[in-house]
């Protein structure tokens, strides 16, 4: 099972991150971006099934330096809301970069996979840091993203009746971020991938979501890949 350590940003805050190991014969590493919950069992879950695959992955606490070592309840997600629209997106990509920066030690390709606000997150991953590809599961604030272009692909995962993301918001994103952005749409809701909120989940969307995902990260990270 993982650990967890602590990465310093480059402006010297420190904050946890979960690690979990490859097994097996390593592809590359995965920084795992929460979403409005911090570092959840259900995401260290997808860590390990991440890793099986041979990724190395991170989950960065994206709240530390609002709320050390805060994890929130999914049925407090005012909490969440909170703490979220309290950060700073520079101060969060730095933390972000150096998740990056700890699985890229070596030379090993990395990718971002981002879930609600950390999909949004994703993108903007994609857009300032050396990654080499990125995976947004609905992710949300899709405007905020929407003044730069993508250095790196992105595969995109939306449910048709996601509220948080209607389809001008998602239609607006992909007009603007062009063919660097793969979309998927799904019969779903929003948050239809995790498996700890069942009121959400939709499980046949969630498998075939996370199939194109490992798909996707594999032609993109694996030694030889462009």
């Amino acid at each position: 099972m993982g650990k967890m350590i602590r990465l310093t940003a480059d402006d010297g805050n420190a904050f946890d991150c979960w690690i979990e190991d490859a097994q097996g014969t390593r592809s590359g590493g995965i920084v795992i971006l929460q979403e409005i919950f911090g570092v959840t069992e259900q995401l260290k879950g997808v860590s390990l099934r991440y890793a099986s695959l041979g990724f190395d992955v991170a989950i960065p606490a994206l709240f530390d330096r609002q709320k050390p070592g805060t994890v929130v309840s999914f049925s407090d997600g005012t909490l969440g809301r909170e703490l979220m629209l309290s950060s700073d997106l520079e101060e969060t990509m730095m933390d972000v970069k150096a998740a990056v920066d700890h699985l890229a030690e070596g030379g090993a390709k990395v990718g971002v996979i981002g879930f609600c606000w950390g999909g949004g997150l994703a993108i903007r991953a994609a857009q300032t840091l050396p990654v080499a590809a990125a995976v947004s599961f609905y992710g949300t604030s899709l405007p905020a993203y929407l003044d730069r272009p993508l250095v790196a692909p992105v595969q995109g995962h939306f449910g048709t009746r996601d509220g948080h993301v209607p389809p001008e918001m998602l239609a607006e994103a992909r007009g603007y971020l062009g063919d660097g952005f793969q979309v998927f749409e799904y019969e779903a809701g929003h948050a239809f991938a995790n498996d700890a909120r069942p009121d959400f989940h939709v499980p046949e969307a969630a498998a075939t979501a996370h199939g194109r995902a490992i798909n996707f990260l594999k032609e993109n990270l694996e030694p030889g890949s462009t």
